[in-house]
């Protein structure tokens, strides 16, 4: 039944391959749409198009500011893009932000902290809680990036098996818990640094002085893991199980090869953690303890570095909030520097250095996109063109009246519907946050609801779409367990858990701002549109 039903959704999903795959590569589509601004700005200047200003005043007038599209083929416009190239990259909010979190990240996946804490996460779980221990960690091994793909999800498979379980039931729920709760975790990390620094650069195209808060969305992705993890325990104990049917093959893909070499890296199996390993955590957990002290110190210790004693009451702790991308630097730097002790694979500062290098070296894809980006962002908000839309369609949405937790709904539903074909959640947040974060600022929606609602979207259909980019692995993870399973099958069993993840998800978002329950740490639902610009 299970590969009949793929074999009837697979038409529609390889014609979304096929279109998804015909799109430029992200720095390329980028590149079109800087080159689509500069047209629009040209014919939007000669139209005349304009927008009153909602918060700045002319002085001269005492009327609120009309704002007027603005060439960018104007001599002020080509001297300014030329002239002020190297800040337009180097000022970009989640350049800073990513990099600086990834310098320590990179030292917690590499010396192999991430994967033997996922390991040892799931390993041991009774067969009963097996599915939501799995899924569990996998939502929280999002801190881990690329490592709970290719660690978590394969062994999830075996481990599955061992407890006479359905090896490819445990990697999808792995690959629910991993790609489905993409944004569901129990504390901030990269993917909240890359959001909000692109958050923060979208909003100040309309108000410069607003702050983007790294915790902003704490609370909401916080209670997000727990709706999410009785989803997934239903999805694939109820529904995906029972379609798989009971499994009899051998407990380990490896034993399957016929030239008896192993086709799962050592790192993928269920052995116990060895002595150095089991210290190793130890010392990655006395780390972690010893950055809570540090930074518990700083905001109650004397002198209370991280509050702001001048500010108003509700905006004390901003420094606290900011200080947490430096904070996540130095927990998993100092984290992965422990572990990395204790197992022996950190041996002197030299390791350590090197570590951080190569953790830069797999971001240079992610520089170039963002020197694309910057300057999209930038020309947009020169063009004016940010801001007249965002007002003319502020104003739309107030003539509509429509209730907030409908209209943030269908922002979800646009974003799920938009990540079939743009699998990037950085590249689809950077095109879509100039438009949507200060439309909705305007009407009064804070740019951390805007931020929700996005990652709501995004995280529900990435396992449904052959252009998320380790579906292909995910298939061949599952073809070691079943090597006539192909794409339309993967589809097929991922498709329940999008369905019901979008669901829950809409419901969530709607229970949430209808309550007006904050997102995060000084992170209102609604929030009047910043003053002073």
């Amino acid at each position: 039944m299970a590969s009949t039903k793929a074999q009837q959704s697979g038409g529609f999903f390889n014609w979304i391959e096929r279109t998804g795959n015909k799109l430029p590569d992200p720095v390329f589509l980028f590149f079109y749409l800087i080159l689509f601004v500069v047209a629009l700005s040209v014919v939007a200047d000669l139209l005349g198009w304009s927008a009153v200003h909602p918060i700045e005043v002319d002085p001269d007038s005492g009327t609120n500011t009309v704002i007027a599209a603005t060439s960018l083929l104007s001599a002020d416009n080509i001297r300014r893009l030329w002239v002020e190239m190297p800040k337009t990259f180097t000022h970009f909010h989640p350049l800073g932000y990513v990099l600086v979190v990834m310098l320590g990240a990179g030292v917690a996946e590499r010396s192999g902290l991430f994967g033997t804490a996922m390991r040892a996460g799931v390993r041991n779980a009774p067969v009963f809680l097996l599915t939501p221990i799995v899924a569990l960690v996998a939502m929280l091994g999002n801190l881990a990036a690329d490592a709970a793909y290719v660690v978590l999800i394969p062994l999830a498979g075996v481990i599955f098996a061992a407890a006479g379980r359905h090896p490819i039931a445990g990697i999808g729920a792995a690959f629910a818990g991993v790609s489905g709760g993409f944004s569901a975790n129990l504390f901030p990390g990269q993917l909240d640094a890359l959001l909000f620094g692109i958050t923060q650069a979208a909003a100040e195209t309309v108000f410069p002085g607003w702050e983007a808060n790294i915790a902003g969305n704490w609370y909401f992705i916080f209670v997000m893991t727990f709706v999410f993890l009785p989803v997934i325990w239903y999805v694939t104990d109820r529904i995906i199980e029972p379609r798989l049917g009971h499994y009899s093959g051998p407990l380990n893909p490896s034993e399957k090869s016929s030239d008896g070499a192993s086709s799962v890296d050592d790192d993928t199996n269920d052995r116990a953690l060895t002595d150095g390993e089991k210290r190793g955590l130890r010392y990655a957990g006395l780390a972690l303890l010893a950055v809570v002290a540090l930074w518990l110190f700083m905001l109650f210790g004397p002198g209370t570095a991280l509050v702001d004693e001048s500010a108003a009451a509700e905006a004390q702790l901003t420094p606290f909030y900011q200080s947490l991308v430096a904070g996540f630097f130095l927990l998993f730097l100092l984290a992965g520097w422990a572990y990395g002790k204790g197992v022996g694979n950190i041996k002197n500062h030299r390791d350590l250095v090197k570590m951080m290098s190569d953790s830069m070296a797999d971001m240079a894809y992610f520089l170039v996109l963002a020197f694309m980006v910057a300057h999209f962002v930038a020309l947009f908000s020169w063009s004016n063109l940010g801001l007249i839309t965002a007002v003319h369609g502020a104003e739309t949405l107030q003539s509509l009246d429509m209730p907030a937790p409908i209209l943030l709904a269908l922002v979800v539903i646009f974003v799920a519907v938009m990540n079939l074909f743009v699998g990037s959640a950085s590249a689809k947040w950077a095109l879509l946050a100039p438009i949507l974060v200060p439309m909705l600022m305007l009407i009064g929606v804070s740019a951390e609801t805007t931020t929700a609602a996005y990652r709501v979207g995004d995280s529900a259909t990435n396992i449904i779409t052959p252009l998320m980019v380790y579906f292909p692995l995910i298939l061949i993870f599952c073809q070691r367990w079943n090597k006539d399973f192909g794409i339309g099958n993967l589809t097929a069993m991922m498709l329940p858990y999008a369905m019901w993840l979008l669901g829950a998800g809409l419901l969530l978002i709607m229970v949430w701002v209808g309550l007006e329950i904050p997102l995060g740490p000084n992170s209102p639902v609604f929030a009047p549109p910043p003053t002073g610009s």
